[in-house]
């Protein structure tokens, strides 16, 4: 054996696995952390069932993506966090070659604006979520990410989150880097509670199966001023 002969590593794999078109396709369906079944996927990917139960096999193969069963039905999301971010920092090298205003053109402005991540607030409107919270005091840095000081638990319960619940363990908030915004903007539980919060209380709506979330005008009345630093 060849002392001297290199090591792949490991990431060649992962990184071919991902770079496959299909799969690349599927991966973007699960983004924004739903759990879809394989036919969702496949229409999506734009191949026949049987080509998508291939792929999928793969991406469940390589810790890429996870499956659920309910009943009879087998359902796939993203396998974790770290599959999300490594996602989106692949997105964001591969926008620093496209010309600067792709985001004043559809079907990209709504996704600048706000946006889904991984069950996280992204876009415009995330940047400016973690920015009310960091540089307004309310989360420091930590080795773990970020902690919320007494003023941040003021302001989550401001906003009608139930600071207690959520502020727990050990990394509960940490940066994720907006592959639009090329800024940080807010990942975590935290970040979850608010994405879902805002949702059930209407401020953001979902724009059909995009990851793409408007901002109603309830939202710009409720939460538009929670978010002035």
């Amino acid at each position: 054996m060849d002392r001297h002969r290199r090591i792949e590593p490991r990431f060649a794999r992962i990184a071919a696995c991902m770079g496959d078109p299909t799969r690349a396709r599927m991966l973007g369906a699960l983004l924004d952390g739903a759990r879809l079944p394989a036919g969702e996927i496949a229409r999506a990917a734009s191949v026949n069932p049987s080509t998508a139960s291939a792929h999928l096999a793969k991406l469940a193969q390589e810790g890429l993506v996870a499956v659920e069963a309910q009943g009879r039905h087998r359902y796939f999301r993203l396998a974790d966090a770290d599959v999300a971010r490594a996602l989106e920092a692949l997105a964001t090298v591969a926008e620093r070659s496209r010309p600067d205003d792709k985001w004043l053109r559809d079907p990209y402005r709504p996704l600048k604006a706000a946006r889904t991540c991984y069950r996280h607030l992204a876009g415009e409107l995330g940047v400016r979520v973690h920015d009310t919270l960091v540089h307004g005091g309310r989360l420091v840095a930590s080795a773990n990410g970020y902690v919320a000081t007494e003023a941040g638990r003021t302001w989550l319960q401001r906003v009608g989150i139930d600071a207690d619940a959520v502020l727990r363990g050990d990394r509960y908030a940490f940066a994720c880097l907006d592959w639009s915004e090329r800024r940080d903007h807010l990942a975590g539980r935290l970040a979850t509670a608010l994405l879902d919060h805002f949702m059930a209380r209407h401020w953001l709506v979902r724009e059909g199966d995009s990851r793409a979330l408007t901002l109603t005008p309830e939202g710009r009345r409720s939460l538009l001023p929670q978010l002035q630093g």
